[in-house]
């Protein structure tokens, strides 16, 4: 059995194009070494690269293209199982797509190929071949400048109302590049929902909120939005939990229309029926209701058709390292496309890296939360563009 890795890159600027054949018979040389063969594609400013053979051999082979300078951008489209070779007859195979005929360039690729069988576009491979021969989906090839190109500035200014308050911790969302704070999540500290069982949990999780409006005033002046999260069955398991959340927000100082509720889709909702209509009730009072972790959980998109919420925050295992992932990249462009045909607010939590934010900005996310922006209770650090490097 064969492993296959497919990855798109973006040529290095200071890289002579005129140098690629030298680098070709560089690397096929390695390949050989461990029994990789495969084809490399290139435009004029990307290349795509199909690498076979022994699992072992090309993974060490791929580790050395990700780290290699010569190119950037390294998006891993497919990995994935096969019985055979497409390309063969060497380590590595250069075509220039600039040196054929558009009308032909496609059959030409697919003349280099070696499988045993006619190769057919129904293979997965050679379908992103395909693609990329033929210019297909180049709006989705999102481009980020090195992370060098960027500062993170802190700015204390709120810090101090962010800060932990008897329990509670606070954690901005922010929309980065418009410099603004867009909502305040309060966070009751210690997993207190967890150190119960059955119904207990659901009475823990509420006393948890109850204790984050409590402490939430300061933290969200002139009607910010606040962020306050329960377990999703609270809502069910709890008589009258509506009445005592919408009770809460008016003795906190605050209004039902500046705070969502956010349920995480990763716990199971056993009677969705009702818990609909405990939905319609917080929308009823004016509360918005958020669905955390999306993505992460088992109702996914179905759950949008029985539920349509105010907000989603993508899971942060979705998020982390979408730079470099082809299925990362398209299942939150699918989750972004379908949350702009229903006006749902798309938030991306958990980022840690700035190459993450650069891709889910330019793919046209606008409010984010993590570690790269701020720490519970520290100042937002904002990102500044470097001029010249």
């Amino acid at each position: 059995m064969l492993t296959t890795i497919i990855y798109r890159s973006h040529i290095s600027d200071e890289v002579p194009v005129k140098t690629l054949p030298a680098m070709v018979d560089q690397a096929s040389l390695l390949n050989a070494s461990h029994e990789v063969t495969g084809i490399l594609l290139f435009n004029g400013t990307h290349f795509f690269q199909i690498l076979e053979g022994p699992e072992a051999g090309v993974l060490t082979i791929y580790e050395k293209i990700c780290a290699d300078k010569r190119h950037h951008n390294v998006v891993e489209l497919m990995r994935d199982y096969s019985p055979s070779r497409r390309f063969g007859n060497a380590g590595m195979e250069l075509f220039d797509l600039r040196e054929h005929d558009r009308s032909s360039v496609l059959q030409a690729v697919l003349d280099k190929g070696t499988s045993r069988y006619q190769l057919t576009y129904d293979d997965r491979g050679l379908q992103f071949l395909r693609t990329f021969v033929e210019s297909r989906e180049k709006e989705n090839y999102f481009e980020v400048p090195p992370v060098e190109y960027w500062d993170f500035i802190a700015d204390q200014t709120g810090a101090d109302a962010w800060s932990s308050d008897h329990g509670v911790t606070f954690h901005p969302v922010i929309d980065p590049l418009g410099r603004q704070v867009t909502a305040i999540e309060a966070i009751a500290s210690g997993d207190i929902a967890a150190a119960a069982e059955g119904v207990h949990k659901y009475q823990a999780s509420l006393d948890a909120a109850r204790q984050a409006f409590a402490q939430a005033g300061k933290a969200c002046p002139d009607g910010m939005s606040l962020y306050v999260s329960v377990l999703p069955m609270t809502l069910v398991a709890i008589p009258d939990a509506v009445n005592t959340i919408v009770e809460a927000i008016h003795r906190a100082g605050l209004v039902p229309e500046q705070v969502i509720i956010g349920v995480s889709e990763t716990e199971v909702i056993s009677q969705l029926d009702a818990f609909s209509v405990a939905v319609r009730q917080l929308k009823e009072a004016g509360i918005s209701l958020s669905i955390d972790n999306f993505g992460d959980g088992s109702a996914g998109l179905s759950m949008l058709t029985r539920i349509q919420p105010d907000r989603i925050r993508v899971a942060a295992g979705i998020i982390r390292d979408v730079h470099r992932s082809g299925p990362k990249q398209a299942v939150v462009q699918a989750i972004i496309k379908c949350c702009s045909a229903l006006e749902i607010t798309v938030i991306a939590a958990g980022i840690e890296r700035p190459e993450e934010w650069m891709w889910l900005e330019a793919a046209g996310v606008i409010n984010f939360q993590g570690r790269l922006f701020t720490r519970a209770g520290a100042a937002v650090a904002w990102p500044e563009y470097r001029e010249a490097i």
